[in-house]
């Protein structure tokens, strides 16, 4: 069995999703700023994450799973996904985002699973919390030796952009920056050139 994982904002879809709610909801610049420090690794994970989806308090469920089916794709991603899948890659994303996007893209795109967090809503808004496998820094780290433990992958493709993507590099054979952070680039074992995800194809191994 081979693997591939993707991170989802900013490396499958051409946007930040909790960016783009804010902006929808008219809390864009908070969130924004919050954002890149986290991806940056100026910031712990968790607790930006909470503080951003608290931003988001009172949003109709609509507007948001609007803003989330919306977001744009970069160039490439669903050749990418089907050139791996010829392959013989299982195909999934990990994303410390939101099953509104995640879910969504995963039939879309063809994907084998998506793995994120899920935004609490009542009464048709949200109540500004998350809960979730994908809230702390290492959490990519840890479904990802899960997931090679029971697949039994002998071989792991990792596509990523921030600084929660890097836990999950020495698990990887081949480690692609895409779209990436400076500090995501030093560690990654290929750096994309493009953004075009149909480069990813170029960095497997025979």
């Amino acid at each position: 069995m081979k693997l591939a994982v993707f991170d989802f904002d900013s490396t499958l879809v051409d946007a930040e999703t909790l960016e783009a709610l804010g902006e929808a909801y008219g809390v864009g610049t908070e969130i924004q700023a919050c954002t890149t420090e986290a991806m940056e690794g100026r910031a712990d994970f968790y607790t930006s994450l909470l503080s951003r989806v608290a931003l988001l308090k009172g949003m109709d469920v609509r507007v948001a799973r609007a803003v989330c089916e919306g977001l744009p794709l970069h160039k490439g991603a669903k050749e990418a996904i089907e050139g791996l899948r010829a392959r013989g890659y299982k195909v999934v994303c990990f994303s410390g985002g939101f099953k509104l996007a995640t879910a969504f893209f995963k039939e879309k795109l063809g994907l084998d699973a998506d793995f994120s967090n899920t935004l609490h809503a009542r009464a048709g808004v949200l109540e500004g919390l998350v809960s979730g496998p994908m809230m702390r820094g290492d959490s990519k780290r840890e479904m990802l030796l899960g997931l090679q433990q029971l697949l039994r992958a002998r071989h792991t493709v990792v596509v990523g952009d921030g600084a929660n993507d890097i836990c999950m590099f020495d698990l990887a054979d081949v480690s692609v920056a895409f779209n990436a952070k400076e500090i995501v680039k030093e560690r990654a074992s290929a750096i994309a050139r493009s953004l075009d995800l149909r480069e990813v194809l170029d960095h497997l191994k025979a």
